[in-house]
């Protein structure tokens, strides 16, 4: 039996549901015999989104036209999505920014109002992704197969969403274990 190509990919958020990841400890052992991991900022130094990937985790909600970019790309080149997380399902704590009404009034507080020394707005094209003007969830930007909430879901819910798919199996996302957010 070929192996899946497994995806991990990380957008505007803190990195946590990557690290509940990791939480599933021996069960990776498992996962690892069954997965051929084609692109994940985990312990990898892959660039560039390959093709042909049929499962991916996108962790974090849309923030910037890097994170835009990606998430389209992955989209075009995945089967199977799934919004890994609050921040990917809702926003969540990166859309906070939105209450100030774009991305120029948070770039004004957070570098001006609020910097120290020598105050200036980032400005290196090519090094720093521009922000969008609100921070969207990855619904809103490309169709999602699976939403798994939580901040972050719990190592449970991750596997109990991936074991079925390695099965060829569509997972069971209802009840409090599966779709609770927080």
């Amino acid at each position: 039996m070929a192996k899946i190509r497994f995806a991990t990919v990380w957008l505007a958020g803190c990195s946590g549901c990557h690290m509940s990841f990791l939480d599933m400890d021996e069960w990776l052992i498992d996962l690892a015999q069954k997965v051929d991991v084609v692109f994940s900022p985990v312990g990898s130094d892959l660039k560039e989104y390959p093709d042909n990937v049929d499962v991916c985790l996108v962790e974090g909600a849309i923030a910037n036209e890097e994170n835009l970019e990606l998430a389209l790309e992955l989209r075009q080149k995945t089967k199977v999505v799934i919004s890994f997380g609050d921040c990917a399902v809702t926003a969540n704590v990166p859309g906070m920014r939105n209450m100030l009404k774009g991305s120029d009034p948070v770039l004004r507080r957070a570098y001006i109002e609020l910097g120290d020394g020598t105050p200036q707005l980032p400005d290196e094209p090519g090094i720093v992704p521009p922000l969008l003007d609100k921070v969207i969830p990855l619904h809103e930007v490309i169709p999602v197969d699976i939403f798994m909430p939580g901040c972050p879901p719990d190592a449970h819910r991750i596997r109990a969403t991936l074991e079925p798919l390695l099965n060829g199996e569509h997972p069971l996302m209802e009840g409090r274990a599966m779709i609770k957010f927080g």
